[in-house]
Formats: C-alpha cells, sequence, structure tokens
C-alpha cells in the first residue's frame, strides 16, 4: 500500500515550480490531487494531465488562496467532488522584493495578503471538514527567509515568520482533534523563479549552502511527503528546514 492511498490533498499554487513538484509527489504516493493555479489554463491542464498519468485522479481549481470568500468556495467544490480533504499544503507565495525605504504600501500588502493570509484563509475553511474527520494534515510553506531574515525582502521575511507563528498555534487548537500542522522553511531552491536571478546570484547564494548545491523541488516535496504521511503520526507544531545546511 503506497503511502497517501485513498487520502485527498490540496496543494495550493499547484501548477508550477515547488507546488507542481509536491503534487506529482503526493500522486506518486497515491494521493488524488487537487491544486489551485491563478491564471494558466492551459499549464494547470498539463499538470493535472501529468497527476493523472500516475494513475490518480486530479482536479485543478483557478481560485485565489488570497480571497476569504473564494477560498470557501474552493473547499467546498472540492469537497462536493472528492468527499474528503486530508492532506493541505498552503504552498501559494510571491515575491516583490525591495529594500524598505523604496518599499511601496502595495508591495507589503500584496505580499501579506498572497503569502500569509492565504493560509488563513484555506486553513480557516478546511478545519471544519478536518475536525468532522478526526484527521488531517496541513503544511504550510514559511522560507528560511522567515527565519534569519533577509536584507531586501522584509515584507517576504515577515510573511514568512508570520506563516510559522500561525502553524504553531493551529498545531495547538486542532491537536486534541488528530490534525497536525507543520510548517516547511526551503532555502535556495531552483524553480523557474530562481532560474530569473542570474547567475552571480545564484553563485553568492551557493556559497553560504554547506552541500554547495541548490535544492530541488524534490528535496522538498519529500519533505512534504513525509508530513503528510502516517510516518509523521507524532510530529506536529514544527518546522522543518530543507535549506542544505544554510541555517547550520
Amino acid at each position: 500500500m503506497k503511502l497517501l492511498e485513498g487520502k485527498v490533498a490540496l496543494v495550493t499554487g499547484g501548477s508550477r515550480g515547488i507546488g507542481k513538484g509536491v503534487a506529482l509527489k503526493l500522486a506518486e504516493a497515491g494521493a488524488k490531487v487537487v491544486f489551485t493555479y491563478m491564471s494558466s489554463a492551459e499549464k494547470a491542464k498539463v499538470v493535472e494531465d501529468e497527476l493523472k498519468a500516475l494513475g490518480q485522479e486530479a482536479k485543478g481549481y483557478q481560485s485565489d488562496a488570497a480571497d476569504y470568500a473564494a477560498s470557501e468556495k474552493l473547499i467546498a467544490d472540492i469537497l462536493n467532488d472528492f468527499g474528503q480533504i486530508d492532506v493541505v499544503v498552503n504552498n501559494a507565495g510571491i515575491t516583490r522584493d525591495n529594500l524598505l525605504m523604496r518599499m511601496s504600501e502595495e508591495q507589503w500588502d500584496e505580499i501579506m495578503q498572497t503569502n500569509l493570509k492565504s493560509v488563513f484563509n484555506i486553513t480557516k475553511h478546511v478545519q471544519r471538514t478536518m475536525l468532522k474527520q478526526r484527521s488531517g494534515s496541513i503544511i504550510n510553506m514559511s522560507s528560511i527567509v522567515g527565519v534569519k531574515g533577509n536584507a531586501g525582502q522584509s515584507n517576504y521575511a515577515a510573511s514568512k515568520a508570520g506563516i510559522i507563528g500561525f502553524t504553531k498555534s493551529i498545531a495547538q487548537e486542532l491537536g486534541s482533534r488528530n490534525i497536525r500542522c507543520n510548517a516547511i522553511a526551503p532555502g535556495f531552491i531552483a524553480t523557474e523563479m530562481t532560474g530569473e536571478l542570474g547567475e552571480d546570484v545564484m553563485n553568492e547564494w551557493l556559497k553560504t549552502v554547506p552541500l554547495n548545491r541548490p535544492g530541488t523541488t524534490e528535496d522538498v516535496a519529500n519533505a512534504v511527503l513525509f508530513l503528510a504521511s502516517d510516518m509523521s503520526a507524532y510530529v506536529s507544531g514544527q518546522t522543518l528546514s530543507v535549506c542544505g545546511g544554510m541555517l547550520t
């Protein structure tokens, strides 16, 4: 039996990057995977087809996790289509990097809405069904920047630090109903987003990584699988760094 056989997993922001890697990993482990995307229905269809090719039911939903009402409708739609939600991976996120002296109010607010409020929205609306099931695993995607900070990313760091505090609190609130909540703090992960940084910036980042390589989406996805499955049945309220030793 596969680790997540019979489970339904939701991944927000699952059409590319880390989210796509997580969605594929969970499907490989036997889960039916549903995911959200913002704009490209064409890209979402490709991911949906890849997931189905692994032998699992899958569906992409165009939905903005930063929108409270849209998140409520999303959860209702998934329950209508699949009947249950066992794993949630709150992965949707963006960057709007700038030094504080140049950062606009809009850049701050946009990050907080997309990165932090989205986690509140999805968790708020999914908790009811998990409470009824008396089971569930919620995994929130933070960042090592949320642990140690980073110049030029005060908005992003604050949102990711907020996710860690939220995670610890929800683990305490919902633990008595066998619902676990953990965070993952990825380090320098090679994705489409980091590919736009340029070779010089990437080389500077690599100097801070003891393992001397960028992480892969699979490195993060493996950590998600651990926290989603019963292998981590006694792990809750924790932040797992996937950073190649950057925080050592």
